[in-house]
């Protein structure tokens, strides 16, 4: 199992006012699964994406990655982790305004030994045209396409998505949807994709639902449809 997540547990605030994000989820996604973190507001999914993702420290159980725990970790290890296995997607872009497109990409082409091919990401994504333009020059969706590159060009082993397609309307939304899922059959790229969107757990191996700080459900999916003939989006 190439993430393994056991009884994991996150509290927020000091000892006279807490918060339990987190109340003992537990959960595992193979390698190569895309996989679904769905929840309302307030149920802890992004929480948890974090936790996987190293930026949150934990207050007890279990996160393994390819056999890696990685609660525990100092900052220095931690840094480590997030530079060799990472991507990071986040619904609100975080790019450099101050560079092109190619060279947001290019910032974070350096932190890999082996990245991908910037100028074949740059012609999946549909961003050739525009790779000497700037954030601000840019719509939503092409902003969120440099920001899937940017994550992308480590060649990272898992990719987290938090509501990457939340800012977007729904035509850009099915055509970001449509890169990850070719993302994920070129690379192999195993991703957790955090989100409320009801339509996207139809296109992904494995869904997980988040209710209350704890996992509610889940299920592999045996249906599964493209990302081109989702609904609702």
């Amino acid at each position: 199992m190439y993430l393994e997540v056991k009884d994991l547990k996150k509290i927020y605030g000091n000892s006279s006012n807490t918060v339990q994000v987190l109340k003992g989820v537990t959960l595992s996604v193979e390698k190569g699964q895309m996989c679904v973190i769905q929840g309302t507001s307030g149920s802890g999914k992004s929480t948890l994406l974090n936790c996987i993702g190293g930026l949150e420290s934990v207050n007890s159980g279990s996160i393994k990655v390819n056999g890696k725990e990685i609660c525990g970790l100092g900052t220095a290890e931690l840094s480590d982790y997030r530079r060799d296995n990472l991507g990071f997607i986040f619904q609100f872009y975080n790019l450099v305004p101050n560079l092109t497109v190619k060279e947001n990409i290019k910032v974070c082409e350096f932190l890999s030994e082996n990245p991908l091919d910037i100028d074949e990401l740059i012609r999946i994504l549909s961003l050739t045209e525009h790779q000497g333009k700037f954030p601000s020059q840019l719509s939503g969706g092409q902003q969120q396409r440099c920001a899937i590159a940017r994550a992308l060009i480590k060649n990272p082993a898992l990719l987290l998505c938090d509501e990457p397609t939340g800012a977007l309307d729904s035509e850009t939304s099915r055509d970001i949807l449509i890169l990850l899922e070719k993302i994920n059959e070129k690379y192999g790229t195993t991703m957790l994709i955090v989100t409320h969107n009801n339509s996207i757990k139809d296109m992904v191996h494995k869904v997980v639902f988040v209710k209350d700080g704890m996992v509610k459900d889940e299920y592999e999916n045996e249906n599964r449809i493209s990302a081109a003939e989702l609904e609702d989006l």
